[in-house]
């Protein structure tokens, strides 16, 4: 059991590597995205609208499988981490994106005349009042995504990525018991209850600063 533990932990680097990169990019893009989409620029809302329509629309699996097996053909080889990370990052700044939009959206338009009033520039408005704001509204669906993201690491066992699932796989293969598959369900359970925990952590800040 110990050493079963042990080799399934030892995929938590490549886990929680993937985790940290995406959310590290995912999240800015996703913002700047957002932004595109609500700017006056037409052919700007039209390109990232495709983009979101394409990534939202089809499996992470199949644009995972297009990013390592596919990009190849084209002479474009990618490590399995690489190509996990370049997939996971578009697709989840595509959702993202969709978040922070209706999050900015759902801001009262008044809150834009008021700062007009005050001589407020439209770059001003946003980091100062709109942003702030749409952020604390952005939160639970936040929460979803990034619990979200912690259980879609796993697909990258499919290419080989030797993470915590595709080591439990190995185990349960070696010693034909399902024991390994409990405990990497511990490990999942165990994050997401993290990353639960900070967000409400967040909800409560961001509930505190704004009364």
């Amino acid at each position: 059991m110990i050493d079963s533990i042990y080799y399934i932990a030892k995929g938590l680097d490549i886990t929680l590597k993937l985790y940290l990169v995406t959310v590290l990019f995912s999240v800015p893009l996703g913002l700047l995205l957002a932004l595109g989409e609500l700017s006056k620029i037409s052919i700007l809302k039209k390109i990232v609208t495709f983009y979101t329509w394409i990534f939202r629309g089809t499996p992470l699996l199949l644009q995972l499988f297009f990013m390592y097996y596919g990009l190849p053909v084209m002479g474009i080889t990618l490590s399995p981490l690489g190509a996990a990370s370049i997939t996971f990052i578009i697709n989840y700044s595509a959702y993202l994106c969709e978040i922070f939009r209706g999050s900015i959206q759902g801001i009262n338009k008044g809150q834009y005349e008021a700062a007009k009033v005050l001589g407020m520039g439209y770059r001003h408005t946003l980091s100062r009042i709109i942003l702030p704001q749409a952020l604390r509204t952005a939160l639970p669906p936040l929460s979803n995504e990034a619990i979200a993201l912690v259980k879609d690491t796993s697909l990258v066992s499919i290419i080989g990525t030797a993470e915590i699932l595709r080591n439990s796989k190995e185990l349960v293969t070696r010693d034909f018991t399902i024991t390994p598959f409990f405990i990497c369900g511990i490990f999942y359970l165990i994050l997401s209850t993290l990353i639960l925990l900070i967000f409400k952590k967040l909800e409560k800040r961001m509930a505190i600063s704004c009364q």
